[in-house]
């Protein structure tokens, strides 16, 4: 799953049917597949936003 998502998130015009088959073939369901790329994506989406706005890091976020 988590390479899936990684490959999604670096380079999704690269995604093929034989990504979500490999999903499918350890046990996700559609609906679990489904759920996976709207998480995904929504963070994706939102880290873009944020960052096209120059929207700055919580102070909490930066902290060690």
């Amino acid at each position: 799953m988590l390479s899936y998502v990684v490959k999604l998130t670096r380079t999704p015009a690269a995604m093929e049917r034989s990504d979500v088959g490999q999903l499918r073939d350890v046990g996700f369901s559609d609906r679990d597949i489904l759920d996976i790329v709207e998480v995904a994506a929504y963070y994706a989406y939102v880290n873009r936003v944020a960052d096209g706005l120059g929207v700055d890091l919580e102070d909490w976020l930066g902290e060690n």
